[in-house]
């Protein structure tokens, strides 16, 4: 499953960040690393963006780039 396919309100645990060249490197940077605890909070109106949190912060990511983003529910 994909951050994008996750549930409102649901935990999950990062197990892969793919993406290419810059695009993975920006994931990483925000801290979408494998073995980190994410929770979407919030979807917007229209369904993009996301509101995700993770290690005690809110992050607001495109839902084209959360797609990138492989995760297991817990």
């Amino acid at each position: 499953m994909t951050l994008d396919q996750m549930p409102l309100l649901q935990e999950a645990t990062i197990i892969r960040t793919d993406g290419a060249g810059p695009l993975r490197l920006r994931l990483l940077d925000m801290g979408l690393i494998r073995g980190t605890r994410v929770t979407i909070q919030k979807v917007a109106p229209m369904g993009d963006p996301l509101e995700i949190n993770l290690r005690g912060y809110s992050l607001t990511l495109r839902r084209e780039d959360a797609r990138f983003v492989e995760v297991m529910p817990l």
